[in-house]
């Protein structure tokens, strides 16, 4: 036992990972067991199918009903990123429903149908016979926020108060508000939101204060002062602008973003368990799903290596061959140009693909953004590295197929490629049924944040295989640049040569952000503000492109090629992608 923990610590390690931070998330989103967690389904008007994760305080029944909430998240996201809310208005006694947008999550497609979804939810969550019809809250973020404004306008006397963060009135077919529309009315809007241009019509986060849409909706001339109360909460006509120092992505992962929200919807109620607006404890449900997100990466990295030792694939262990990739002070000027070619690209490629319409094989807009953006970039390493390989002394240097990992031990036979395949499979549907089990068992994910491991359905699964093929491409090429040229040093252990390809990979991406954002934290607004959406989907990249190297390097030190680290890259990062994502194909 002992040989065998020594052995597998790294194995065995992130099966704990998993486990407890799974038992920690449903620990804090039940209270212990003092909060029943369904995952629900319903109709919408025309029949289509909306997932939910219902929040049901104990004591909460026909004979005591409670006020309920109707949560909803921003466009991309799901469910699930509305559970800080979720999690502190039930311990506050209210039932609340957290629901997947048309389109998002597990409800059905196409994205922004029947009012995002909103109308749905709301009737829903007044039918519940242990809901208080005559205290119903409204709260959604981004997009959200237009999903219950829009029930708020096809169900204009079933509310009791609306909250938005980082949301308007006035967009994507939200009529503008005023001092009567909606009823109560608080909005959470950050100092450094992205996308206030587009919501408030002001530069800057903190400008919105002197705009004439917000001064309208407030039902004033002058400046909105923040955390100042206008008009009659009792007369439905109140209004509050809460403004922390955040972003956009930010307002569901800050306790100061949060706590806006609770006090409001604690003002405009009668709050069942009353308790201060910043006394938080969803934290510790993010620090769970984030420990099983740990354990899931480094069940990746440790799984396949485990499963070389059986009979099976042991045939795929190996050294790689002497490193024949650029050397000296060249290698750096390579390293600027791998890590620019993505940085440079990122917004004009994914834009490129707003050409190609929603289908029923590629059906999310954003993926296929992602999609044509991989490729684009595999395309331009795959020239350059020809061109090196042929003219500027690769192939000179004694580069070649074994030395690069195309062709171990020279060749690549048919059944060394299967059994490639075979492993990333195994490995990979191991990490599923793991996060199926958690979810089971837990009702949780592996998340933190933007990066979110779900589980898929029929359709998403569907759309995993047709994203499959692209993706994977792109992960070859990805890992012939960073072990066929990049590789510099063959006595590298493997923590450092992971740092130096997590490095290459997310070091370009991360670059950009850091131009967008300190532009952003420095001038109220984005270098490039029209880039708003994309630059918050990069957050996700910088942290996806180094995991994917760091997993590449682990398999191809382990079976001296990168057909194994490649397929498990194409795998996971696609599931993760499409079950992430919107999807706009009505099918």
């Amino acid at each position: 036992m002992q040989e065998i923990f020594r052995q597998h610590k790294a194995l065995l390690l992130s099966l704990i990972l998993i486990f407890s931070g799974g038992l920690l998330a449903w620990l804090v989103q039940t209270g212990a067991g003092q909060v029943e967690l369904r995952d629900t389904r319903f109709n919408s008007a025309s029949g289509a199918t909306l997932s939910a994760l219902l929040y049901v305080p104990e004591g909460v029944n026909a004979n005591n009903p409670a006020p309920g909430v109707l949560a909803v998240h921003g466009y991309i996201n799901s469910r699930e990123t509305q559970s800080a809310y979720a999690i502190e208005l039930a311990r506050r006694g209210y039932v609340v429903l957290a629901m997947d947008q048309r389109g998002h999550g597990y409800s059905d497609p196409p994205a922004f149908a029947e009012g995002f979804g909103g109308p749905a939810g709301l009737a829903y969550l007044r039918s519940l016979e242990f809901v208080d019809p005559n205290q119903v809250v409204l709260s959604g973020h981004s997009m959200g926020g237009w999903t219950v404004l829009s029930a708020a306008v096809a169900m204009p006397d079933a509310y009791t108060s609306v909250v938005v963060s980082g949301s308007s009135t006035g967009t994507f077919g939200v009529p503008p508000g005023d001092a009567s529309f909606p009823r109560n009315f608080g909005l959470v809007f950050g100092q450094f939101d992205e996308f206030s241009p587009s919501m408030w019509s002001s530069a800057t986060g903190a400008g919105i204060v002197d705009t004439e849409k917000l001064q309208n909706q407030f039902g004033v001339s002058e400046t909105v002062q923040p955390d100042r109360l206008y008009g009659s909460i009792a007369e439905g006509t109140a209004r509050q602008l809460y403004q922390p120092a955040q972003t956009h992505p930010a307002n569901h992962i800050t306790r100061s973003g949060v706590a806006g929200a609770l006090d409001w919807v604690q003002r405009t109620t009668s709050a069942p368990n009353p308790i201060p607006a910043d006394q938080q404890i969803w934290p510790w449900k993010e620090l769970g799903t984030f420990l099983s997100l740990l354990g899931g990466i480094l069940f990746l990295i440790s799984a396949g290596p485990a499963l070389l030792q059986i009979p099976l694939f042991r045939q795929l262990a190996a050294s790689p061959a002497p490193s024949a990739g650029i050397r000296d002070r060249g290698w750096y000027l390579a390293a600027v140009i791998v890590m620019a070619i993505p940085a440079l690209t990122y917004f004009s490629f994914q834009g490129w693909a707003a050409v190609i319409p929603s289908s029923a094989l590629f059906a999310q807009n954003l993926t296929n953004g992602f999609m044509v953006w991989a490729l684009g970039n595999a395309v331009i390493s795959l020239l350059l590295f020809s061109l090196w390989h042929f003219a500027l002394g690769g192939r000179a240097g004694g580069g070649n197929g074994h030395n690069y990992g195309l062709l171990p031990g020279h060749e690549l036979s048919l059944r060394k490629l299967a059994l490639s395949l075979l492993l990333a499979l195994t490995v990979v549907f191991s990490l599923y049924l793991l996060l199926a089990i958690v979810h089971g068992l837990f009702t949780a994910d592996f998340r933190y944040w933007v990066i979110a491991v779900k589980l898929m359905n029929g359709l998403q699964f569907r759309l995993f295989l047709g994203y499959l093929l692209p993706f994977t491409a792109f992960f070859l090429v990805f890992a012939l640049i960073l072990h066929g040229q990049m590789r510099r040093n063959d006595a590298w252990s493997f923590a450092r040569a992971a740092a130096v390809n997590a490095a290459l990979a997310g070091g370009g991406i991360l670059a950009l952000l850091l131009y967008q954002y300190g532009a952003l934290f420095v001038t109220g607004s984005l270098a490039i503000p029209s880039q708003a959406l994309l630059t918050i989907v990069a957050l996700q990249f910088v942290v996806l492109l180094p995991i994917a190297a760091i997993i590449s390097t682990r398999y191809f030190m382990a079976t001296g090629q990168l057909y194994v680290g490649a397929f498990i890259n194409g795998l996971f990062v696609t599931w993760l992608i499409v079950a992430g994502q919107a999807t706009h194909y009505a099918f």
